[in-house]
C-alpha cells in the first residue's frame, strides 16, 4: 500500500507525526506526549505558508513585435485563475479560482482548538500528502464511550483540507476502539457526523461550524453509548453475521436481488464478504465479551474490514473511503441493518 506522505527534502523528514506509536508506514516523527497545536504543526512538518500566485501562459503564432501584436513566447496572464504554492520550497499544489480562500495549516489547527476552547484537545496524528496539497489532523476529545465493562471507545475528531481546490474543509466525528484502532464511521439516522466548509467561508463562519461539529460529537457520543451497549446484549448467529455482511456490502440493487434469488455472485464480492466474515470470526478484537457472538461484534467486523483488512491505493484513498466514500456507505448500511436487527431480530435480514 502506498503511503503518499510528503517528504520534505529541505528537512530530510516525512511530514507526519503520531503520539507514542508508529503508523503502519513507519514514517515521520514519534512523540511521547500530546503536543500543543503549535508543536503539532512543527512535528508534522505543516508549518509552511500557502499563497495564491498569478498564472501565466505563453503566446503562440505571432512573431513580429509590431504595436498591438504579441511576440511568440510572451507571458500572458490567465484571468481569474491562480496557482497555489508553498512559500518554503515553491512547490505548486494546484490551480484555484478567484474566490478561493486559502486556509493556512495553522488556521486548520486553530479551528480544532476553537471547538473545545483548547481545553482537553489532544493531537494524536497529523501529516501532509503529496507535495503538501492535502493535510489531515486527528485529535482526541475528552472522555470516552464505555461499552460493557471494559471496552472503551475514544472520541476523535478528524479534519482534512486541501490547498489544490479539490474539496472543502471536512471535519468528522469518529469513535475509535482502543484495542484495535477501528474507525467506526457510524452516521446516525437524522444526523450527520461530517461537516463540510467551503474555502470561500470566512473565519466567523468557520468558527460557527466548529461549534456545530462539537455539538454533533456530543450528541453522537451519547446516542452511540446507548446503542452500542444495547447491541452487546443482542446475540447473533454466525449465519446471520454472514447475511448482515452480504447485505451491508452489496454495491447495488442487482447484487441484493442476486442474494435473494440465489444467483451466482461475482468472485470479487464473495471475497469481500469472506474476508469481512473471517475478520468477524478470527480477529482477537472479536473475541471479547462485548464482541463475540454479539450484534456489536457484527457491526465492528464491517468497520474493522474497512480499517484493517481492505487494501487501498494509499492513505488518502483510505481516508476518503472511510470518511465520505464506499467505507462510510457500507458502514451506514451495516448500522441501519443492526438497528433493525436489534428491534426485529433476524427477519430484518430476510428478503421476504
Amino acid at each position: 500500500m502506498a503511503h503518499n506522505i510528503n517528504f520534505n527534502e529541505q528537512t530530510g523528514q516525512h511530514s507526519f507525526f503520531s503520539v507514542k506509536q508508529k503508523a503502519w508506514h513507519g514514517l515521520g516523527q514519534i512523540v511521547e506526549d500530546y503536543p500543543t497545536s503549535k508543536e503539532a504543526l512543527q512535528f508534522a512538518g505543516l508549518d509552511y505558508e500557502v499563497v495564491k500566485s498569478p498564472l501565466f501562459t505563453q503566446s503562440h503564432g505571432i512573431t513580429t513585435g509590431s504595436e498591438g501584436e504579441l511576440i511568440a513566447g510572451m507571458d500572458i496572464a490567465v484571468p481569474n485563475y491562480y496557482a497555489t504554492m508553498r512559500t518554503d520550497n515553491n512547490s505548486i499544489l494546484g490551480v484555484v479560482g478567484r474566490d478561493y480562500s486559502i486556509v493556512q495549516n495553522r488556521d486548520a489547527f486553530s479551528f480544532f482548538d476553537a471547538i473545545v476552547g483548547g481545553d482537553g484537545m489532544q493531537y494524536e496524528t497529523a501529516g501532509a500528502l503529496g507535495n503538501g496539497e492535502r493535510i489531515f489532523i486527528t485529535a482526541k476529545l475528552p472522555g470516552y464511550i464505555k461499552v460493557g465493562h471494559d471496552d472503551y471507545i475514544e472520541k476523535y475528531l478528524f479534519l482534512t483540507t486541501s490547498h489544490d481546490g479539490s474539496g472543502s474543509i471536512t471535519a468528522a466525528f469518529t469513535p475509535v476502539r482502543i484495542v484495535c484502532q477501528n474507525t467506526l464511521g457510524a452516521a446516525l439516522r437524522n444526523s450527520s457526523n461530517t461537516i463540510k466548509i467551503r474555502h470561500t467561508a470566512n473565519a466567523e463562519d468557520r468558527l460557527k461550524e466548529a461549534h456545530k461539529v462539537m455539538g454533533i460529537s456530543n450528541k453522537m457520543a451519547d446516542e452511540l453509548d446507548g446503542i452500542f451497549n444495547q447491541w452487546t446484549k443482542v446475540r447473533i448467529t454466525d449465519k446471520d453475521v454472514m447475511k448482515l455482511i452480504q447485505q451491508a456490502m452489496a454495491p447495488s440493487k442487482e447484487v441484493l436481488k442476486s442474494l435473494k434469488t440465489g444467483e451466482e455472485l461475482s468472485t470479487v464480492f464473495k471475497n469481500i464478504c469472506d474476508n469481512a466474515f473471517m475478520y468477524a470470526m478470527a480477529s482477537p478484537t472479536q473475541q471479547t465479551e462485548t464482541t463475540k457472538g454479539t450484534l456489536f461484534g457484527a457491526f465492528n467486523a464491517i468497520t474493522g474490514y474497512f480499517q484493517n483488512v481492505k487494501e487501498y491505493k494509499d492513505d488518502e484513498a483510505k481516508v476518503k473511503s472511510i470518511i465520505g466514500g464506499t467505507g462510510q456507505l457500507r458502514t451506514q448500511a451495516a448500522f441501519d441493518l443492526c438497528l433493525g436487527y436489534a428491534q426485529n431480530g433476524a427477519e430484518i435480514l430476510s428478503f421476504n
